[in-house]
């Protein structure tokens, strides 16, 4: 007997910014060269009986060797949500870039879900071209990999239900093994794009981002993203202040910093 799709809450937390400008965020440029910033999130996938954190974001230290600005650290915006990062137990890590995979003690007792593809991406022979390698952060590597010895990383190749109602679905294109990800939710199937699509404008417009390990496969992935969702308003970018703008804040006190995801639009 089928078990019964499990329906989970989702949440995109802010946790840092990055002021920037349109020409940057497109292969070949763009002709407006307006001021288009990029918002840094991490996502909370909450069902009745499992819960997933779905990425790691980075830390002070990894925002000041970037330039970057750590708006609120990300276990505060999990608290504020009634996650206690010392309970969580399952972590799907989208793609193995420094923006996605630091904070690397932050959740001690979890299980990461990973690509293999990434795996052999970010520890074999790309990594010897700086374009490709620089990223990364070859300590969150290397926390990864002692992971992987200690038994907490859990290893998928391609498309993989996680648990009823969330699946990951391999797509490359900005790495080599980034997955998307997909949840059940009461508005219908969404889909996590993370840095598939890094705005609204990349997908929507078929204009790849130039961070990008294969371009045919970037380009590929919107389709298919957009097969896995019920509705466009369902795919959510991984970097747009949009997101803040067009989906509402559960509590006053979340306004401009945490949003629902899964409650419908503004």
């Amino acid at each position: 007997m089928t078990r019964p799709l499990d329906t989970y809450r989702v949440y995109a937390i802010k946790y840092a910014h990055h002021e920037r400008r349109s020409a940057a965020n497109f292969i070949g440029g763009d002709s407006h060269d307006v001021p288009m910033p990029l918002d840094y999130f991490v996502w909370a996938v909450i069902g009745q009986t499992r819960s997933f954190i779905v990425d790691t974001g980075f830390d002070q230290a990894g925002a000041a060797k970037r330039g970057r600005v750590i708006i609120k650290p990300i276990q505060e915006g999990l608290a504020a949500i009634g996650i206690d990062p010392a309970a969580v137990e399952d972590v799907i890590i989208t793609h193995m870039h420094y923006d996605h995979a630091g904070n690397r003690e932050l959740f001690p007792r979890a299980r990461y879900h990973l690509q293999d593809r990434e795996m052999s991406f970010c520890t074999g022979r790309c990594m010897c071209h700086q374009p490709l390698r620089v990223h990364f952060e070859v300590e969150d590597v290397a926390s990864m990999v002692h992971k992987v010895f200690g038994g907490r990383v859990v290893f998928h190749d391609g498309d993989r239900q996680i648990a009823p109602g969330i699946s990951v679905h391999l797509v490359g294109g900005h790495t080599a093994g980034l997955q998307v990800v997909r949840v059940h939710t009461e508005k219908g199937w969404m889909v996590l794009a993370s840095d598939a699509s890094h705005f609204y404008a990349n997908i929507e417009q078929k204009r790849p981002f130039p961070a990008v390990y294969n371009v045919g496969d970037m380009l590929e992935a919107y389709e298919r993203i957009y097969g896995l969702a019920d509705a466009p308003e369902l795919v959510i970018p991984g970097h747009d202040p949009q997101v803040l703008a067009r989906f509402p804040a559960e509590r006053p006190e979340h306004e401009g910093w945490i949003v629902r995801l899964d409650a419908g639009t503004r």
